[in-house]
This record gives structure tokens, C-alpha cells and sequence, in this order.
């Protein structure tokens, strides 16, 4: 049994002086798997001193100098790659092989980062005006327990290339991911101060860390609801914001698209990272003549999923994270039913021969209307609603009644055609027949799915405010 009872501040492993526990369970087993002593609020407030004072020298530091620490967090974090995996596998549920993509993913964060950070313009000259970048100050990130290595490093890389110090408050419930990810932060050899990790429940140390004036900047990636309690909070202060929130996101299969590929990309774009990903294609656009064949192709690749030990490298699909998220998908499920969508596959309880785990049937509801519950929340789990159009203008109008707007998935044989289509679709990043990231280009939502953009170059700006110096070589 592993007890995890450590903050990091101040460039130090501390013992946390909070004193509530959580228990922490394999999700795939069920078994314990140890013990979180959570930080408090005096945790907190010692992070932000921390943080607040290596801000004054961070903040000054020169181009090569944050270069050079970007290098070595992309190191650091590369070489604990499998222990990363591991702990993602045994408490988070994630399939061998995407736990392992995700590990790489995060150093690729923080060596992306570096490599901008060489010519990156932190002074520009309008006329006889120079207009400065600087760091906004002691940054807040606040990331959520289905992707925690990338989360924290995404954040994390544009903040320390931009000058920010910064303060980690994670999930609860990714304990073990966090207390190596902080391991390898510790080995890249930053400054005391200007990394700090406190894991405890959000309205404990969160509560404490939102409201505190000397945080200047906040990136919180979860739940809408949380987002705009934290939106209010910061108002207090004028603190800046950046919310990547939660989606409903719509998969259009276009008219000419080849059914049984549409299908097979539909559920990997549904059903990635155990459905737990707020950019899930939950909502699947279908042409209402081609409802019954798509469906038909759906249940077909739904057949083709491997449930099972994460560990095995023949497993698609894992468990949920936890009991709670388990109860919840359930509900959803049961939500669907009583609401009149017809079962295509799946339904409540656990697959067949699986006595325990969180793991849930892969489900899929057909003939759902925009207006049903299944189509307008966000589940967190593999569910997947079928909803017909009867043209292009009624595809996108569908895809756009949502109060979410973060991504989307376009799929059909005549790409311009699509590229038009996705044009018109009203989400921060739209895909075109895949299932793909670009780590350079900008992720965040429309609508109620977030506020500003993370990765690439958009990463660094969000953490810089802008000062213009008029006339600074004093000139008539």
C-alpha cells in the first residue's frame, strides 16, 4: 500500500499538513491501491509564498535560461516514461498503449515549448512605440484526473517559457501519475520556488489558492460548472483567466462518406481515453436515409473492442476512473432508455464475465433527438448518441444547439466539401476524418466550452501581458 503524503514547495518534497485521507482504488480491479493525505489550506498558502518570491527572479530570467529548463523537464519526464505509464494504467484504467502515448505526449509538451521559445517576439515595434510581453505573475493550474501528464505540462511549459511561476493543484484522485510527474518536475533542476504541486480537494486548497490575490493568472481544464465558479472567484481580483471546459462534441458523417470507415472513426472518436476525453464525439450526425446502414457499421465496430486487463496490450477499451464515475454513466444510460432512444448496443451494468472493475458496457443510442439529456450533457463515458439530419444545413444546425462548442469530427469523401462544412461548425478545433492532435496548433472552446488557448505559441501568450512604452528612444 502506497501512502502519498507529500506537497512540493519551494523546490522540496514536504509532508503535507493537511490531515484528511482519501483511499485510492485500481479501477480495473477494484482493489486498494493506497492511501492520499491531502493538502489544506495552509499548504496552499505556503505555495503561493513560494511561488511569489521566485516569481521576482523567474520572471527576469533570460531566454536561455527557460530554454535550458524546458530541455531538461522534457528529459526528466522521458526518462521515467514507463514508470509514468505504469501509474497511469493501474490508477487511471488507460489502455498500455495510449497510457504510453500520453507519457511521450507531455515531454513533447515541454520540448515544443523550448524550440518556440528561440525566436519567440517578447518585444515588438509599432511605429515609435515598443510593445513589451511580460509574465503575468504566479500562475494557478488547475487539472483534472483523466489526463494528468499532459494537463500539467501543456500549462505548465507555456507559463515557465513566458516567465510565470507556477503552482500545480491536481485531481485528488491521480495521487500516484502526480507524485511522479513531481519527481521528474524535481530531477529538470528549476529554481526553488518557481514549481509547486498541492493535491487536495477543490474546495479546500482550490478554494484557497483562486482566492488568493497574489495569484495573477489561472488555467483551470475540467468541468463547465467548476469553470464558472472559478470564473466568478476570479473577478474579485481581475484575475486572468484561461478554461478549457466541457464538450458535446458532434461527428457529421457526410452523405458520400464510406460507412464502415465513418464508423470505425466515429467510435474511436467517441470512445477515446475510456470516453472519459471532453473531446469525445459523443453526438454522431447521420443522414436519415443511412441511419439503419450506419447504425448496422457502428454495432459491427462496437463488436471489435477489447474490454479487459489495461495492462494487455489487446485492450481498446478501460474502466472508468472511479465507483462515483461508473454510477454516473449508469444513470446516463438508464436516462437514455426511460427518454425513448433505441439501444443499438450495450445498456447498464458491467459486460458479460466481468464481475469486477469500473468498466461499462460500450453503449450506442439510436434515433436520440437534440433535445433528449444523453444529447445535451456531457456523460464522461462510452456512450454514444445516433441523430439524423436530413441536409448539410440541418447537420450543422444540430451540431451547433449546444451550449458546448470545443471540438468536432467531419467525415467524407470529397474533403473540400468537408473543409467547408467544418467552416461552419461552431468549435475551437474541428477534425477531418480522424482522430488526430497538433500539438502547435491552439485548443479551447466556443461557447461554454472554455475561455482563451492553450499549446503552441498561443500557450506562452496566454501567460504575458502586453505593455506598450510610448516613445522610447525619446524621439520628438
Amino acid at each position: 500500500m502506497h501512502r502519498f503524503d507529500q506537497v512540493y514547495i519551494g523546490g522540496e518534497f514536504r509532508t503535507a499538513h493537511g490531515r484528511e485521507e482519501l483511499g485510492l482504488v485500481n479501477p480495473a480491479t477494484e482493489e486498494p491501491l493506497g492511501v492520499l493525505v491531502m493538502a489544506d489550506e495552509d499548504d496552499a498558502r505556503q505555495a503561493v509564498d513560494s511561488a511569489r518570491i521566485a516569481f521576482k527572479g523567474w520572471s527576469r530570467s533570460c531566454r536561455k535560461e527557460r530554454i535550458e529548463l524546458l530541455y531538461n523537464l522534457s528529459e526528466a519526464v522521458r526518462a521515467r516514461s514507463d514508470a509514468l505509464t505504469e501509474a497511469t494504467v493501474l490508477e487511471y484504467g488507460g489502455p498500455i498503449e495510449q497510457a504510453r502515448w500520453r507519457a511521450g505526449l507531455a515531454a513533447n509538451n515541454f520540448l515544443a515549448a523550448a524550440r518556440l521559445l528561440e525566436d519567440f517576439a517578447f518585444s515588438r515595434r509599432i511605429n515609435d512605440t515598443e510593445v513589451v510581453a511580460q509574465a503575468a505573475g504566479v500562475a494557478l493550474h488547475i487539472v483534472p484526473w483523466n489526463s494528468v501528464y499532459n494537463a500539467i505540462s501543456v500549462k505548465m511549459a507555456g507559463a515557465l517559457a513566458a516567465g510565470c511561476s507556477v503552482i500545480v493543484k491536481p485531481s485528488e484522485y491521480s495521487a500516484w501519475q502526480t507524485q511522479l510527474f513531481t519527481e521528474c518536475l524535481h530531477a529538470a533542476g528549476a529554481p526553488a520556488g518557481v514549481i509547486n504541486v498541492v493535491t487536495g480537494r477543490g474546495e479546500v486548497v482550490g478554494e484557497a489558492l483562486t482566492s488568493d490575490p497574489a495569484i495573477r493568472k489561472i488555467s483551470f481544464t475540467g468541468s463547465t460548472r467548476v469553470g464558472k465558479a472559478i470564473m466568478a472567484k476570479a473577478a474579485t481580483h481581475m484575475t486572468r483567466l484561461t478554461l478549457e471546459l466541457g464538450g458535446k462534441a458532434p461527428t457529421i458523417v457526410m452523405e458520400d462518406a464510406d460507412l464502415e470507415k465513418a464508423a470505425s472513426i466515429a467510435l474511436a472518436a467517441g470512445f477515446t481515453n475510456n470516453g472519459q476525453a471532453c473531446i469525445a464525439g459523443t453526438r454522431i450526425l447521420v443522414k436519415r436515409s443511412q441511419m439503419d446502414a450506419f447504425c448496422k457499421a457502428l454495432k459491427t465496430a462496437v463488436g471489435t473492442i477489447v474490454q479487459g486487463d489495461p495492462r494487455d496490450p489487446r485492450t481498446t477499451l478501460g474502466p472508468l476512473v472511479n465507483r462515483q464515475q461508473y454510477r454516473r454513466v449508469q444513470g446516463y444510460i438508464r436516462i437514455g432508455v426511460e427518454e425513448g432512444a433505441r439501444l443499438i448496443t450495450g445498456g447498464e451494468g458491467r459486460p458479460d464475465n466481468m464481475p469486477r472493475g469500473y468498466f461499462a458496457k460500450p453503449t450506442v443510442f439510436a434515433d436520440v433527438t437534440n433535445t433528449m439529456t444523453v444529447a445535451r450533457e456531457e456523460i464522461f463515458g462510452p456512450v454514444l448518441c445516433v441523430i439524423a439530419y436530413d441536409d448539410e444545413d440541418h447537420a450543422v444546425e444540430i451540431a451547433n444547439d449546444t451550449e458546448f462548442g470545443l471540438h468536432a469530427y467531419v467525415l467524407g469523401e470529397d474533403v473540400e466539401r468537408a473543409r467547408a462544412l467544418a467552416g461552419r461548425i461552431d468549435a475551437g478545433r474541428v477534425a477531418i476524418n480522424g482522430v488526430m492532435h497538433e500539438p502547435l496548433a491552439p485548443f479551447g472552446g466556443f461557447k461554454e466550452s472554455g475561455i482563451g488557448r492553450e499549446y503552441g505559441v498561443y500557450g506562452i501568450e496566454d501567460h504575458l501581458e502586453l505593455k506598450a512604452v510610448m516613445n522610447p528612444h525619446g524621439g520628438s
